[in-house]
């Protein structure tokens, strides 16, 4: 989804480099997803039970604009 792709990009071009490796890791982790478990968290507000990655979708989310 052309959508998930540009959140995900954006995050990778400002967040990467600042990351710790467990953010990094949760990252990668993430990207394994399916495309619709990514659009129910990133888009639609949905959350997971694991914190460090709840955490990471904040994160993406924030950097949107």
């Amino acid at each position: 989804m052309r959508e998930l792709d540009l959140l995900l990009c954006r995050w990778l071009d400002r967040g990467w480099a600042v990351a710790d490796a467990d953010r990094r890791a949760t990252f990668q982790r993430l990207l394994e997803e399916p495309d619709p478990q990514l659009a129910d968290w990133l888009l639609h507000g949905h959350r997971p039970a694991d914190l460090p990655t709840a955490a990471l979708l904040d994160d993406i989310i924030s950097r949107r604009n």
